[in-house]
């Protein structure tokens, strides 16, 4: 638990993301406070609105990613458009940000390579120079390290006795590199990996 009123920083992250939402809806319906208002073209709006701010509750999307679940759903594209434009003028859609969290978390918790997380950014519609400035958070060496503590942990539950046939060997070693090209690691960079991690654990277990 955090110090601060109890609130672990997950906590208040959720906290934060809520009070962004409710000021964001409060923005949002208030702009036509004054002169006319369309009452039927409101109503799109709020429809399209509501579900917006529940995708985005679950989780921070990019523009694009938005703009196609809500095609999906069979929203009108200019209604839509109009209700982009209001989130990303309060804040609500940054595609920098989001891509900049993406490329962090997948990265540390799920293990995804550059290569990888790119792909799945290019994906949502986000922009080759924004995609490479999120990137630029993993140097060469993190990517190094999180690829051979993935073919290490790979070796210890692929290899549980010394291989004495080559055919042993070099199947273990196919699995722990499988592991590294599945998450779209370079492919000369993860044999030598596997290599190291399948050297080790024989070295372990000897």
């Amino acid at each position: 638990m955090d110090g601060n009123n109890g609130c672990s920083p997950a906590g208040r992250q959720r906290e934060l993301t809520v009070d962004q939402l409710r000021a964001a809806v409060s923005t949002l319906e208030s702009r036509n406070g004054s002169g006319f208002i369309d009452i039927e073209a409101e109503k799109d709006l709020a429809q399209v609105r509501h579900r917006a701010l529940l995708l985005l509750e679950h989780r921070s999307r990019s523009r694009r990613e938005l703009d196609r679940r809500l095609g999906d759903l069979g929203f009108p594209p200019g209604v839509v458009t109009d209700v982009l434009d209001d989130l990303e003028r309060v804040g609500l859609i940054d595609d920098e940000s989001f891509a900049v969290e993406w490329v962090r978390q997948r990265h540390r918790h799920r293990g995804k390579s550059r290569e990888i997380l790119d792909r799945e950014l290019k994906e949502k519609g986000v922009a080759p120079d924004i995609r490479g400035r999120a990137l630029g958070q993993i140097a060469e060496s993190d990517e190094r390290d999180m690829a051979l503590t993935l073919a290490r942990k790979k070796a210890r539950t692929t290899v549980a006795e010394v291989p004495e046939a080559r055919a042993d060997r070099d199947r273990a070693l196919r699995r722990i590199f499988g592991v590294l090209a599945r998450r779209g690691f370079p492919q000369g960079m993860s044999m030598g990996l596997a290599r190291q991690a399948l050297d080790e654990r024989i070295t372990e277990l000897r």
